[in-house]
Parts: structure tokens; C-alpha cells; sequence
């Protein structure tokens, strides 16, 4: 049975998901989510998600929310991407929960206010406050990989994936590769595995999209 992910393109969450699902090699297929145009808010939607948000994961009769959620979900299910043994296990979700809180938040929130928002509406104090955070999330990475290739143990797991989730897009919000020899190796490192895909190749939806 095809395991379906509602997502969209700019969805940095949704890519973790995705990604999870493209490098596990398990059979997926996207269902486009018209985000900017409110579906997510529609009763239908909410239906499928009280919580309103993207990415929705359908396998059979079990859904799921929350990007973590989802990857632990695939991880358990094809027993690839979550660590060697128990206490890289809950190595693996430390990474994933310390994301979630700290690094993807402010940057899909910084990426929004940046690109998304038209110029007039766009508030200046509050981008310059969250970038300063992220600055201190990418601190934190970037000393994490030093000297090693992955964040767990000796192979990629679902805390790169997790953490990897807006370091792909070109809009900016604040993060240029250059400035982070580290975070830009392991990013290579993860675009080398066997069936890496770039968000806006892997989901349907893009800012081009939207602008024709």
C-alpha cells in the first residue's frame, strides 16, 4: 500500500517527512496542500488534522502528524535511520526534539516573515530578533559535526534528516552555508545519498509556482 504524505513544497517540516520516506525506500506519494490559499483551515482539513498544519502522513488506517512523529514512524517501521543501538536511539530524538524547539521553529518562521509576507507587512524587529537566535541554533550544529559526519553515531539517521529540513531552501532568512564549514559539509553529505531529492523536487509546490 502507497503511504501518502500531505505536504507542499515550501514546507521545510513536510521535507523532513519526505525525505525520511524517499531515503527509507519506502512507497509514497505526495497530496499536494494548498497552504497559501487556506486548506489547511478548511474543515475538511482539519478533519484529517485538528492541529491545522502540514506535514499529514496516511499509511493504511494509521494517520499522523508532527514531522518527528512521522519519521520515527517510518524509521520503526523499515528499521533504517534510527541509530545503531538504545542509547543512540534516544541520542536520535534528542537531535529531533532539540530541532523542533530550537532550530526549524525560527527558521520556517524567519523564511515565512522573510519571503512570504508582502514587503510592507514584514516586521523588521522581530526577523532581526529571530535571526539572532538561529544564530546561537547554528552555533550549536555546527560544533556538533565537528569532527564527525553525522550527528548519531557512524551513519545518517532521522536526526540529520530532521535537522537538515530548511538548510536546502534559496529564500533567505538568514543562513548561508559559507559561514558554517561544517553544517555545509554534512549538507553535501546528506544530498549524496541514493535518492536525495531538493524540497521543491521531491514535494509539489514552489514560490515559481505561485507566481505564474
Amino acid at each position: 500500500m502507497t503511504i501518502q504524505l500531505y505536504c507542499f513544497g515550501e514546507s521545510g517540516n513536510a521535507y523532513k517527512a519526505a525525505l525520511t520516506m524517499q531515503l527509507a525506500g519506502v512507497e509514497w506519494e505526495p497530496v499536494f496542500v494548498d497552504f497559501f490559499h487556506g486548506e489547511t483551515r478548511s474543515p475538511e482539513y482539519l478533519a484529517l488534522n485538528p492541529m491545522g498544519e502540514v506535514p499529514v502522513m496516511v499509511d493504511g488506517d494509521v494517520t499522523l502528524s508532527q514531522s518527528g512523529v512521522i519519521q520515527d514512524y517510518i524509521s520503526s517501521k523499515t528499521g533504517k535511520f534510527g541509530g545503531r543501538s538504545a542509547n543512540e536511539r534516544r541520542e536520535v530524538l534528542r537531535w529531533v526534539f532539540w530541532d523542533n524547539h530550537k532550530m526549524s521553529s525560527q527558521c520556517g518562521t524567519v523564511r515565512f516573515l522573510m519571503n512570504f509576507l508582502p514587503e510592507e507587512k514584514r516586521p523588521a524587529e522581530v526577523i532581526t530578533w529571530l535571526q539572532g537566535r538561529l544564530r546561537g541554533a547554528f552555533k550549536t550544529l555546527e560544533a556538533a559535526l565537528g569532527g564527525k559526519e553525522w550527528l548519531v553515531g557512524d551513519q545518517p539517521t532521522i536526526a540529520d534528516f530532521a535537522c537538515c529540513g530548511y538548510l536546502y531552501y534559496p529564500e533567505p532568512f538568514g543562513f548561508d552555508r559559507a559561514d558554517w564549514p561544517n553544517i555545509d559539509a554534512w549538507l553535501d553529505r546528506i544530498a549524496a545519498l541514493p535518492g536525495w531529492k531538493h524540497p521543491y523536487d521531491l514535494m509539489p509546490g514552489s514560490p515559481a509556482d505561485r507566481a505564474t
